[in-house]
């Protein structure tokens, strides 16, 4: 899926510039090329991104800031789509939560240019600044107003740290797919990890008369 089809993410302001999906395909196209041929993220120039994309520097300046904006849409458009929440729990949604991610770990094992770029791109403290204020600032809202609703709902315990919570739930994942590069991916992210990570946290944080919703068929 191109970045172009992906909505802007939440509370990121849209370019005023008409969006041209070819155009975009193609610029971010010309950087994975030049990754691919061993040109390190810190010597990728406007101009060189440019003249590999056959654009215009001033038609990538209309559409992204500088290099760092640039970098960031490359990395979206190299990772899995985000998720689509059933809706149906707050179980559910947190289980889609971190299929996304643990698809993403896979993805990112399997290719050794996506490693390559998320290795470079944690060593550059704007493109990952970047990064965190596109990308992971917005998962995590997203994350925190899942668990509230779920305590609203009745689905946890109105005494539970939301904040803490969500590390908890997001950690183990992160771990497996960030911390431990080297383990192989078809057994530490095995399908049916993020159901039992969930379900393994959850079933001592409901309400101690049981959740009021009912949970995933699958569960």
């Amino acid at each position: 899926m191109s970045l172009a089809d992906s909505p802007a993410p939440p509370g990121m302001p849209t370019r005023g510039r008409p969006r041209s999906e070819a155009v975009e395909r193609a610029v971010i196209e010309g950087v994975l090329k030049l990754l691919e041929d061993g040109v390190p993220l810190a010597e990728l120039s406007i101009e060189r991104i440019a003249r590999t994309a056959g654009v215009g520097k001033a038609t990538i300046y209309r559409r992204w800031s500088g290099k760092e904006e640039l970098f960031v849409d490359v990395v979206r458009a190299a990772e899995p789509s985000d998720a689509e929440l059933p809706g149906t729990s707050m179980r559910d949604d947190l289980v889609a939560l971190l299929e996304q991610l643990r698809q993403r770990g896979v993805a990112t094992r399997s290719s050794a240019l996506l490693h390559n770029v998320f290795a470079q791109m944690k060593s550059s403290p704007k493109v990952w600044a970047a990064y965190h204020a596109s990308v992971v600032r917005p998962r995590r809202r997203l994350q925190i107003e899942i668990l509230r609703r779920g305590q609203e709902n009745g689905e946890l315990r109105a005494d539970v740290d939301i904040d803490l919570l969500n590390d908890l739930i997001i950690g183990p994942m992160l771990v497996r797919t960030v911390m431990r590069p080297e383990v192989d991916a078809e057994i530490d992210l095995s399908e049916g990890l993020s159901e039992r990570i969930v379900d393994t946290l959850l079933e001592g944080l409901r309400p101690v008369d049981g959740p009021r919703s009912v949970t995933s068929s699958t569960a």
